[in-house]
């Protein structure tokens, strides 16, 4: 009886579904029903932890990067099974087909996710994830080779190679998500390194030569996903190599300078230094210049050559304590020991001046309006401003003599006039 009823199946047009057909979709329609919710439940529970794991490891917070990271759980546990599914049974066309759907819909919009997550354009999100869900989806249908086909078709011929729509567009594709997972292992390995014991320049140098890494890494991952052998770029070589000796030199140059800088650290991220007329603390140490910034807050763009082959002071070279001149000139009639004393206690009140080195007042010269004293105290945060700090010393000096009556004094000129008598005019000449 059941050999009968099976012949009887078979026997039906091919062009009819049957009810083994029937059943074996339902059976695949469940079973994506089943990896759909797999996939809900995972994102539910595991995507939690994935996100304080992603905002420990990548020190990056955001409720809509946590969405993104559960609606990627979801999707990716669900492409997962469903490709498992396919591949583990012989599925008629129809089942075939509601895989391949699935997968290529969460594939789409998992590759979306990725896109817009490494803050690369919403605009090229939606491409990719269009291109990888229907790529996907007519890959796994078997049609994909009708596409290819014809955009093989389509290109030019440059010498013995041939430059293809396909192969531009898959390029175009590899580059793209190789990108963007580079980003979020730049991130990644950047906030590990960040939250090291190196110091400043040490994490920025390491920051940098990751980044070089990662970069080159996908660079030649690329090239193999795409076929392309490494030794025919050497026809290119010579041409690059001049490129680089002529057009790229002054950036080559100040690249190598910025490693430099942060090998020796002689300057590092929050250096305060004084090169040329910039003065201020360094914000930071790029690919082809340092970044330095002013109390005015003008950033001023310093090429990292010239950091190399020009003098620079240091404040914070060594350690950052820097000493400070303030010049006082009081009057002749003042009592210099009481001066002497309120600048000591002006040094005292100002809570930036350090205690130790302790600052000191010196007797420098007798002036032709004044006596000229010297302040000369310390401080261990130049990046905070000198100018400001110069003025709250004067300031609290000023308010010291105005209490104890001390004169500052000021040029003073004495000006003699002298009176003509108007001679009688009997005694002018006749004319």
């Amino acid at each position: 009886m059941k050999q009968k009823f099976i012949g009887y199946l078979e026997s039906l047009s091919p062009d009819t579904p049957n009810n083994i057909q029937f059943l074996e979709s339902a059976i695949a329609a469940g079973l994506v029903i089943l990896a759909l919710v797999a996939g809900w439940f995972l994102s539910k529970y595991i995507g939690p932890k994935l996100r304080h794991i992603w905002e420990v490891r990548a020190g990056y917070e955001s409720e809509l990067a946590g969405r993104r990271i559960r609606d990627m759980t979801r999707r990716a546990t669900t492409f997962i099974l469903c490709g498992f599914l396919l591949s583990i049974w012989d599925w008629l066309l129809i089942s075939q087909v509601i895989f391949a759907l699935t997968i290529a819909i969460t594939m789409g919009l998992f590759t979306n996710d990725l896109i817009r997550g490494v803050r690369m354009p919403d605009w090229l999100g939606t491409v990719m994830g269009l291109t990888v869900g229907i790529s996907a989806a007519l890959g796994l249908v078997g049609n994909i080779d009708r596409i290819t086909i014809a955009l093989e078709r389509v290109g030019i011929d440059v010498g013995t190679h041939r430059i293809s729509l396909l192969a531009v567009v898959t390029t175009i594709m590899t580059a793209v998500i190789l990108l963007a997972l580079a980003r979020v292992l730049m991130k990644l390995v950047s906030h590990v390194i960040s939250n090291s014991q190196l110091d400043g320049a040490q994490k920025l140098l390491g920051q940098k030569l990751s980044t070089v890494a990662i970069l080159g890494a996908a660079f030649i991952l690329g090239l193999d996903v795409l076929g392309i052998d490494l030794t025919a770029l050497a026809v290119f070589s010579g041409a690059f190599g001049l490129a680089i000796g002529f057009g790229m030199q002054k950036t080559i140059g100040n690249l190598i300078a910025g490693i430099i800088l942060l090998m020796d650290r002689s300057i590092k991220p929050g250096d305060v230094i004084a090169v040329g007329d910039s003065f201020g603390w360094v914000n930071k140490i790029g690919v082809r210049a340092v970044s330095v910034l002013t109390r005015e807050g003008k950033e001023h763009l310093i090429p990292n050559e010239n950091l190399m082959t020009q003098e620079v002071e240091n404040w914070s070279y060594s350690n950052k304590n820097v000493r400070i001149s303030i010049p006082v000139g009081v009057s002749y009639n003042s009592d210099m020991d009481q001066v002497i004393a309120l600048m000591k206690q002006a040094c005292v009140d100002v809570p930036r001046i350090l205690n130790h080195p302790t600052p000191v007042v010196w007797m420098l010269e007798f002036g032709d309006n004044s006596v000229n004293f010297e302040i000369r105290c310390w401080i261990n945060d130049p990046q905070s401003g000198v100018g400001n700090f110069k003025a709250a010393v004067l300031k609290r000096v000023w308010d010291l003599f105005k209490e104890h009556g001390v004169e500052i004094p000021f040029p003073q000129r004495d000006v003699h006039i002298r009176t003509h008598t108007t001679q009688d005019k009997s005694d002018l000449p006749a004319d």
